[in-house]
């Protein structure tokens, strides 16, 4: 596909162009804070809250609702926890799940864990069934600590592990009758019960900063997620990294919406909130209605974005507050170019750290020069372990030399982001901690690269770069496609088509045809309550904004999205029912050449377009 991102780069408002000195001295600072804590020093989470705790007790740490916690609160409730749990049998090194929501005592929870140095493992509060029993089996948890807000999931699923179930209640979403099973008692009577004295270092005394002290899951667009171990060492890392980053200081606030269960909450914000001796405000689901509100409400300074949020407020009917707050900068993923732009002409010059990465990666990329659409730069490639190398689409495999071994892109050229391993006992930058299978772990390693015997983290994200060495994003592998011999990257074409008017989200994807090599473009497009599709007008907006083999061929007008809890967008299911008129309800439409816009899907409107009916057989391939 045509470089779009490079289009808007060139067209938006000149800056200086940022030197690679300048890019890598910021760079190195980062590099340094990374390796403030060594994989065998004895330093845990724990440690570092008990030490901000010391300092700043009187502090506000978490504010939800009117309730505010001060950081010796915090740490006062994480020894209550930690007594209680220890009476329980759980001891250093055992593995706990937690099902909590986004509420203060996932936080009390979490940092007992700590004290006690057992491993807390994050599990997504709206799974049941085999992903949630799933869950539970690859952690190897001992216990698992349910809010009564998630006591219905454990209640419909068959087949849990046999572990011990201690029940958290919930005043604001109390379970139903018939939920509590029999012998069934509050864990948190225990907890109330349990000493706010300090909790003895001894259980964890001999844990060193390269355990394992999280174990969170991937998100699981395709089948069932991953557990990721995270070590101390990693958690406390990323928040010493951010803080020197951002600037952040104790008179920041964090605004925490996102699930605490994933990566970006649980470790963006809280740790780098706790390093900084921050306050985090925690909501218990996002809202676009109350964002803003809470921004100001709070004094939000700060914020984590997933890039979905971002376009699900910009489609929010504009206000004559728009400007109206003190959201200094934000930090996450997913923000396109016209995404960003249209965002900071609407709600000011607000900083914005676009990175890339992921939970389990052992490489990163981070914008710190603020460069439009960009989530990081390499100003010299002998200062990172990251690489891009060539990927073709059409083969589905890496592009080799004569000798075996991977080649590196050039800029403009679009490849898999993938990161040196480093295995080093006293280095923690560059380590793969890996999965809890060994399986999985083995799958995201690439052997043999540049040289016989190393070893690369496959990231399976494809990016690209430019002159100046600025990354940015084109699409996960699979998503990007390939129809009439063109590259199509759904991420770009989403963008591209993102201020549609009416439009609530764009979900783009490709699906399979039969008889034609590759695959056509589809949308499927969620509108806002009371605006309805306008056909002629969405052809228009693709034939201003895309290539011809670029635009949808097919638009699929949806009643919701089909979207993962952390608000990323599932295509699988929509790839696999395609344009065929019997697997949904929806409203399909088919986009016309010769009548400048999209009508209706009929056999007649199909064959016009020379396109052949799907077919279940269809369906199969994908």
């Amino acid at each position: 596909m045509d470089n779009g991102i490079a289009a808007r780069n060139a067209s938006q408002p000149s800056v200086d162009i940022v030197s690679r000195d300048e890019t890598q001295a910021k760079l190195d600072r980062r590099a340094q804070s990374s390796a403030l804590i060594k994989p065998r020093d004895l330093y845990t989470i724990a440690d570092r809250l008990e030490a901000q705790a010391a300092v700043q007790g009187r502090r506000t740490f978490l504010v939800y609702g009117d309730t505010r916690y001060s950081y010796a609160e915090v740490d006062g409730r994480a020894n209550q926890y930690a007594h209680a749990m220890r009476a329980r049998g759980l001891g250093a090194g055992d593995v706990c799940a937690m099902a909590i929501e986004n509420r203060p005592e996932f936080f009390f929870a979490w940092f007992g864990l700590a004290k006690l140095g057992a491993v807390a493992a994050f599990i997504n509060t709206q799974v049941s069934g085999r992903p949630l029993a799933h869950a539970i089996e690859t952690t190897g948890a001992k216990a698992v600590l349910v809010g009564e807000e998630c006591l219905a999931n454990f209640g419909v699923t068959e087949g849990l592990p046999n572990v011990m179930q201690w029940l958290l209640p919930d005043a604001e979403r109390p379970a139903g009758a018939g939920l509590r099973r029999a012998g069934d008692t509050d864990f948190a009577d225990e907890v109330e019960r349990a000493p706010r004295d300090p909790f003895p270092r001894e259980p964890r005394a001999s844990l060193t900063a390269e355990t394992p002290a999280l174990l969170i899951f991937t998100s699981g667009t395709t089948g069932l997620p991953k557990a990721a171990r995270y070590s101390h060492m990693r958690w406390m890392s990323s928040g010493d990294v951010m803080v020197d980053t951002i600037g952040a200081g104790p008179n920041d606030a964090f605004y925490c919406f996102l699930p605490l269960y994933h990566g970006a909450a649980a470790t963006s914000v809280t740790s780098t909130a706790l390093k900084a001796g921050a306050t985090i405000v925690v909501r218990r689901k996002f809202s676009t209605r109350e964002f803003w509100n809470d921004v100001r409400r709070y004094g939000v300074t700060v914020c984590q974005y997933i890039g979905e949020i971002c376009r699900y407020l910009l489609n929010q009917p504009a206000s004559e507050r728009d400007r109206d707050h003190g959201l200094r900068c934000m930090m996450g993923a997913g923000l396109t170019p016209e995404s960003w732009l249209r965002w900071i002409e609407r709600f000011g010059p607000i900083q914005i750290f676009e990175g890339w990465g992921s939970t389990e990666a052992n490489t990163n990329l981070i914008n710190v020069d603020n460069r439009l659409g960009s989530c990081g730069r390499v100003p010299y490639w002998e200062k990172t372990n990251f690489r891009l190398v060539r990927y073709d689409l059409e083969s589905g495999e890496h592009v080799r030399d004569a000798r075996g071994f991977y080649l590196l892109c050039q800029p403009g050229e679009v490849g898999e982001g993938i990161g040196y391993i480093v295995d080093h006992p006293d280095i923690g930058g560059g380590r793969f901690e890996g999965y809890t299978s060994a399986d999985a772990t083995e799958r995201k390693i690439l052997r043999n690269v540049f040289v016989e015997g190393d070893a690369y983290w496959s990231s399976g994200d494809l990016l690209r770069y430019d002159e100046d060495g600025y990354f940015y994003f084109v699409d996960r592998i699979g998503d990007t496609f390939r129809w009439k011999s063109e590259n199509v990257s759904t991420m770009e074409v989403a963008d591209a088509l993102s201020d549609y008017p009416g439009a609530e989200l764009i979900n783009i994807y490709g699906v399979r045809v039969p008889e034609h090599e590759g695959r056509a473009g589809m949308a499927a497009i969620v509108m806002q309550e009371g605006r309805s599709f306008d056909p002629a007008g969405f052809y228009a907006l693709t034939e201003e904004r895309l290539p011809r083999y670029a635009a949808p061929l097919f638009v699929r007008v949806s009643r919701a999205a089909d979207l993962t809890t952390t608000f990323k967008l599932r295509k699988v299911d929509l790839q696999r029912q395609g344009y065929d008129p019997t697997a949904f309800d929806d409203p399909l439409y088919v986009r016309s050449e010769a009548e400048r816009t999209y009508l209706p899907y009929s056999a007649a409107e199909l064959a016009k377009a020379g396109l052949p009916e799907f077919r279940a057989t269809t369906a199969a391939a994908i």
